[in-house]
């Protein structure tokens, strides 16, 4: 048997190519090692509670992602962030509201007589930098220290699980220096886009979907014309005359099947492992991208338990801070299907590249560290109720060190293996929107070469990145 492409990993990189390869009319199978796809996306219902042992939602501004989801059917299905604007910072031992413009930064307490005149002066910094600067050196460079700590690096660590001392900025900030590059500073590259500002571009939206973000890979699973087969265990890649073998282990038996193209949407080091017998150096360079360990805890408590009005996002915590915890959701203020009546969700990160020896604490040692943590930032006056622990030895890629050289060099092996394709959250963004924007770029590159230009259905073309 045979099929135009054979995606190797279920998960949301391989999901979302899937849709757009079926939407093209490509023949496209998915095969999956685990028991279920989604990969890391797993919602989940206990007492209750709905909790999101990876991504909560999903934050978009891309115009492919709003169509795939109108696509899909899914428009029906989204659930709306609440409309809680605030967001928080624990600085020196509060939580303090986080302006999010420029405005609210110049009057904020948050920030010093200093740091706002160097906040005015970017415009005016000459642009620059080295190819392989970092996060840190390039925030400090154009917006100054305490923009880096007050703002970037509890964002680097909370969301990316990240160091930004030691992130790539070209591949964690690709907006923020595509802006210093083409207009010389960050400034004037936003003025200019609100100036220039299409009719048709993409309103900003997050939003999850009832039943959590399982919903979106449970769709796509779905997706007519997508086959997707679990407890696949592929164990070795052949190239043939014609393209590709694949071949997989399963509680049946051996099985094998040809692909013209193949996509491997693992994580990096089983990608390492499944494509040392193709290219031994494209399986070393994969092999050195390195995860973040990270512990997710879930608590449910009764509303009356919490005395803070929880009239935010949530917050997230400055290395300065000294904690072991990134940052804290409150998942029952941004939507309001996440609990039972008169409950409140909290979401607490432990770990990541700041502190990985966190998210292998026990289970005790993590509820206690956070309750003592929490309890007099949030008021908390009670014991929770339910309790959850979700636990990522390699929870999300770190783009650290050179990692755009790395991701060049990955593309130039990949040239000379016409067919094999590597797409997976260590390239291009770790984000649900990402995954689905390069889904999309993929499959119009498989798709041109696989159906003639005048059999292509419309909606493919590539929307600008910028």
């Amino acid at each position: 048997m045979n099929t135009d492409v054979i995606i190797i990993g279920g998960g949301i990189s391989g999901l979302a190519t899937a849709w757009w390869l079926a939407r093209a009319g490509v023949s496209v199978q998915v095969w999956e090692a685990d028991s279920r796809p989604g990969g890391k996306i797993k919602s989940q219902r206990q007492e209750g509670y709905l909790t999101e042992p990876a991504a909560s939602l999903l934050m978009n501004f891309r115009p492919e992602v709003a169509q795939l989801v109108s696509e899909a059917g899914l428009d029906a299905l989204k659930t709306q962030r609440l409309p809680q604007a605030q967001r928080y910072l624990l600085h020196r031992g509060k939580l303090q509201a986080l302006p999010m413009h420029i405005t609210g930064m110049l009057t904020s307490p948050l920030w010093s007589l200093r740091g706002k005149l160097r906040l005015l002066l970017e415009p005016f910094i000459p642009a620059g930098g080295a190819e392989d600067e970092t996060v840190s050196q390039f925030i400090r460079r154009r917006l100054g220290n305490e923009m880096l700590e007050k703002a970037m690096e509890p964002f680097i660590a909370g969301t990316l699980a990240a160091d930004p001392d030691l992130a790539s900025a070209g591949a964690t900030l690709p907006r923020l220096t595509a802006l210093e590059r083409r207009f010389g500073s960050i400034t004037a590259g936003v003025l200019t886009h609100k100036l220039l500002r299409r009719r048709t571009a993409c309103t900003t939206d997050s939003f999850s979907f009832r039943g959590g973000m399982s919903t979106l890979i449970n769709t796509l699973a779905r997706t007519a014309g997508v086959q997707v087969f679990s407890n696949r265990r592929v164990e070795e890649i052949i190239p043939n005359k014609k393209g590709w073998s694949v071949i997989a282990r399963t509680a049946d038996g051996e099985r094998s099947l040809d692909a013209t193209h193949v996509i491997v949407a693992t994580p990096a080091p089983a990608a390492a492992n499944l494509l040392s017998s193709v290219d031994g150096e494209l399986a070393a360079l994969l092999a050195d991208i390195q995860y973040a360990p990270l512990a997710v805890l879930h608590m449910g408590l009764d509303r009356h338990c919490v005395k803070h009005p929880l009239d935010g996002t949530g917050f997230l915590t400055p290395r300065q801070e000294k904690q072991p915890f990134t940052g804290n959701l409150w998942m029952s203020s941004l939507f309001c299907d996440r609990t039972p009546a008169d409950k409140v969700l909290l979401t607490t990160y432990l770990g990541g590249a700041r502190h990985p020896e966190a998210a292998h604490w026990n289970d005790s040692r993590l509820i206690d560290e956070a309750l003592r943590a929490l309890t007099p930032l949030l008021n908390i006056k009670g014991h929770p109720e339910m309790v959850r622990i979700d636990r990522h030895a390699q929870a999300l890629p770190l783009y650290h060190g050179a990692h755009l050289a790395r991701d060049h060099a990955i593309a130039g092996q990949l040239q000379d293996l016409p067919g094999l394709h590597v797409e997976a959250n260590y390239r291009g963004g770790v984000s649900v929107r990402d995954r689905i924007a390069r889904g999309q770029q993929l499959a119009q590159k498989i798709a041109s070469q696989l159906i003639p230009t005048t059999e292509k259905l419309p909606g493919l073309s590539l929307s600008p990145r910028y």
